[in-house]
């Protein structure tokens, strides 16, 4: 490393970079501080290292001091400019902006997003200062505007087709005025979630916007020439494109390819994403090296033909490279790639040697100071990360692919090493891995990017020119894309291969690589003494070989070829340490764990039993009135609680199966979301109220039970379930009455037969009640205060341990330490004599931020308050987990509360 400076800088940079990010200020300085004195010791003990060390502690301090002053620069102007106290004082308030708009409209269903460059703002109707919009003289401005240099998140709500088809006139340039109003983006609300405002931030944008109809958007076009003129022209020729890949290939596959020849996703089939998704395709999809190597390889194609030198096809090439950057999209992998191809071409050029790390570093350090947030892009790391582990990795890996013939060996060696680098940030970002990712990629990928990729392109440019033509050669490439959906929907009919991994620390990835290199390197060392061992010593060498080579090397000492043996065998049984440490789900060492989810306006509880055990209560859901007439405002990939919250939540954890899922009642904000889990996550048990909604997505949940033969129970009231031998659940409704005949009646009100029970684990008492009304809460009651209740009288699975486990009767004695406030906190529910006879100890409500309903309803918070409970809100605290053990309760929340 000494003979690479650029990539020691490089590599210090990104680590002084990364310790910023992670601490700042005081922290930072002494950490710095620390490394400092560290890397001092080193060069006075070293003096052959002193010029690496200097390199070394420059990159660090100057990476750190860097980022610090980009963070410095990274906040909002708008509380000064419109003299707001906080920033939380202005959550809320109306302002007129104008700017220009500084990105690519998307116009999707019923919304309009774009950036806005904002240059002017004004209050409306006073709510600068109080965030409260006066209603004597809303929309009206408050003072002159005030000159603001700051980027926002813009979302229009478009309240009808004809707005919707103005939206899709407004262009990147254009200058904007806008009515609306301003939001903080929502954070994280679930230990582990997507983090929205944190996103935003790297992107420099710290507030939505948004405005009612577009009639409250003046757009028109601009003036004079710049970037941003250029970037218009070239949304506008991407647009162009994506119309003539409309015109040329039919769909599914003209989203497809869109995908793979412009890198727009935007009209991908979610279905098609989703299978390619999970057999690690994706970047098949998103414009990466891969792309920009063909595109090279084929511009020098064209020009060779053309009989051009090769200097000038370098320089062209080399001058084509950013054009293409810019049409497929500009995303970090593709600014790698062009940025590394146009350094490789230059110094093909210039014949200059070639170093591939060196280029590497050198598009690294570029990127970095253009924008320090690359550094957090999962594109970004991807990219650089596999490109920088085929170079280091697949030399160590051929030697052992010996027995292959060549070609198939190089092309195994690069997929198998492509796989393995890029195993940790897939696993760490989106939680699963297919076991048969490297079979797809092995087939799959040659395929795509030698033969669909430039074909589909040839066709594009055909048509272009003759559409008839072009659509025949799209034929071909359909038919080709057929086969590429057929294989990879049959590699996905073998859910069994794919794996789930809860996100792993840092120090456990850069473990992993380490472990890995030491496997390659000694793996390489013994893999070349065993050929060596295989050279007879009377061997005939050809003439003129030198007398040293003519020796066969089968000499090595015995020492070193166990010394290798054992550091490849030392560092298989690391990995194999480490992915079996990895693919633990999260545990509570010992205790168990009820979480609280915050899903919005609905319920979705996790149960993690001391024993490992998973069960989840209800799944939320996304509630919908749409009516019919209202197609237009459908989205393309409309936000799904399931899909988009709950499902990344879990594999988050690393829950590889549900045990049971307890679905309290048909409602969608009860039910819809459990129709995701069922499809991605393996489930042992579904267990629900015995009565059907009578809604198309219930039908389909219960479909779905059924097609992935999961044991179905229909829940009423005396059941027990024992999932381990110290958690117990004992069903208290819903009490069947005499009239209750038809196996599995349809039950529009579903709330009165919400699945209620008591759940005992580690000497914790908690009591679940879905979305129950009063009258079902004094049914429960008077079975209790009757007496008919008993024990157990049916049992769904039992444990092991049964001594450790109470009977129904002695469980239903005692006070229970958590309730779940039923209904959200809805009026019709949670009466006084229903709190009274639980005593709880705290209460817990899931209920959507400002949401419709009002919930919590005062009168609840009133009757729980008299009862002396604590009052945990996900509204207000986001995710609420309790965990429980030898009888205690700890609670957190992830978000804090002012008291």
């Amino acid at each position: 490393m000494k003979q690479r400076p650029l990539i020691v800088f490089t590599v210090s940079w990104i680590a002084g970079s990364s310790a910023a990010y992670a601490c700042s200020g005081s922290r930072l300085l002494l950490l710095i501080a620390g490394v400092s004195l560290l890397l001092a010791a080193l060069g006075m003990y070293r003096r052959d290292f002193l010029r690496t060390v200097i390199i070394i502690w420059c990159a660090l301090a100057a990476s750190g001091a860097y980022w610090e002053l980009k963070e410095a620069e990274n906040i909002s102007k708008l509380p000064e400019a419109l003299q707001a106290a906080d920033a939380a004082q202005m959550d809320g308030a109306s302002v007129r902006m104008t700017g220009m708009i500084a990105s690519a409209v998307e116009v999707d269903g019923d919304r309009a997003d774009f950036v806005m460059s904002v240059r002017q703002v004004v209050p409306i109707g006073g709510t600068a200062a109080s965030g409260k919009p006066n209603s004597r003289d809303a929309g009206t401005s408050t003072g002159s505007e005030r000159t603001v240099s700051e980027k926002v998140m813009v979302q229009v709500k478009l309240k009808s087709r004809q707005e919707q088809e103005a939206a899709r006139q407004w262009q990147r340039g254009d200058r904007v005025r806008i009515s609306g109003s301003l939001a903080q983006p929502q954070s994280a609300r679930n230990f582990g979630g997507f983090d929205y405002r944190q996103y935003l931030v790297t992107q420099k944008i710290h507030w939505l916007f948004k405005a009612a109809g577009a009639s409250n958007v003046q757009a028109s076009p601009p003036s004079g020439f710049g970037m941003t003129l250029l970037l218009r022209w070239n949304d506008q020729a991407r647009n162009s494109l994506s119309g003539m890949i409309d015109r040329i290939f039919q769909d599914p596959h003209a989203g497809y390819m869109k995908g793979l020849i412009i890198g727009l996703q935007d009209d991908l089939d979610p279905e098609t994403y989703a299978e390619f998704s999970q057999l690690g395709l994706t970047h098949i999809l998103a414009i990466s090296g891969m792309h920009v190597a063909v595109y090279v390889g084929c511009l020098l194609y064209i020009f060779s033909l053309l009989r051009l030198s090769r200097e000038k096809s370098l320089l062209l090439v080399m001058l084509l490279v950013p054009l293409y950057v810019l049409l497929s999209g500009v995303s970090p992998s593709v600014v790698r790639a062009g940025i590394m191809s146009m350094i490789g071409l230059y110094a093909a050029r210039k014949g200059m040697l070639k170093d591939g790390l060196n280029i590497l570093s050198a598009a690294a350090l570029l990127m970095l100071l253009w924008n320090p947030y690359y550094l957090l892009s999962v594109s970004f790391q991807l990219s650089f990360l596999v490109t920088a582990g085929l170079m280091v990795y697949v030399p160590l890996i051929h030697p052992q692919l010996s027995f292959l013939p060549s070609k198939i060996a190089g092309a195994v060696g690069v997929t198998l090493i492509a796989q393995l680098v890029s195993f940790p940030l897939t696993i760490y970002y989106f939680n699963q891995f297919s076991l048969l990712s490297f079979a797809a990629n092995f087939v799959l990928v040659p395929f795509i990017t030698f033969l669909v990729l430039p074909v589909g392109t040839a066709a594009l440019l055909i048509g272009s020119l003759w559409l008839p033509g072009g659509k025949m050669l799209a034929a071909a490439v359909e038919w080709l894309d057929d086969l590429s959906f057929w294989l990879v929907k049959w590699m996905n009919g073998y859910p069994q291969f794919v794996t789930i991994w809860k996100s792993p620390s840092p120090v456990w990835i850069a473990s992993y690589f380490i472990a890995l290199y030491g496997l390659l390197y000694f793996g390489k060392g013994w893999s070349l003494s065993r050929r060596q061992m295989a050279v007879e010593p009377d061997a005939t060498v050809p003439l003129g070989v030198p007398p040293t080579a003519r020796r066969p090397e089968a000499a090595l000492p015995s020492r070193t070829k166990t010394r290798l043996a054992a550091g490849a065998l030392g560092g298989l049984c690391i990995l194999i340490v480490l992915l079996y440490a990895g693919y633990q789900p999260e545990h509570f060492r010992g205790a168990g764990a009820v979480q609280v989810l915050d899903v919005g306006q609905g319920d979705s509880i996790l149960i993690t039993t001391p024993q490992g055990k998973h069960l989840l209560v209800d799944g939320g859901g996304t509630v919908s009135f749409r009516k019919a007439e209202d197609g237009w405002k459908e989205r393309k990939q409309p936000f799904e609680v399931g899909a988009k919250v709950l499902v990344p939540l879990l594999k988050k954890r690393g829950i590889h199966r549900l045990d049971a899922v307890i679905v309290t009642h048909g409602d969608q904000d009860h039910a819809g979301g459990m129709q995701a889990v069922l499809e991605q996550i393996p489930v042992g048990a579904f267990l629900f109220n015995g009565t059907m909604a009578g809604t198309a997505a219930f039908d389909r949940l219960m479909a779905a039970a059924v097609d992935k033969d999961i044991p179905i129970y229909a829940i009423h009231q005396g059941m027990n379930y024992a999932p381990d031998g110290r958690t117990q659940l004992v069903f208290l409704g819903p009490v069947l009455s005499q009239t209750d005949q038809e196996a599995l009646p349809v039950v529009k009100d579903q709330n009165h037969d919400s699945v209620v029970f008591l759940l005992e684990m580690n000497g914790g008492r908690f009591l679940f009640t879905g979305d129950m009304d009063k009258a079902s809460e004094q049914q429960i009651l008077e079975t209790l205060g009757s007496g008919r209740f008993g024990d157990a009288v049916a049992d769904i699975g039992q444990a092991v341990d049964e001594p450790a486990l109470q009977t129904a009767g002695e469980l239903l004695e005692a006070p229970v330490d958590v309730i779940k406030i039923a209904h959200h906190g809805s009026k019709t529910a949670s009466s006084a004599e229903w709190l009274s006879r639980w005593k709880p100890a705290a209460a817990v409500i899931s209920a959507g931020v400002n949401n419709l309903y009002g919930h919590p309803h005062a009168d609840v918070l009133q009757r729980i308050s008299e009862e002396g409970a604590a009052v945990y809100r996900t509204d207000l605290q986001g995710e609420i987990q309790f965990s429980v053990k030898s009888g205690k309760i700890r609670v957190r929340t992830k978000l804090i509360t002012k008291s």
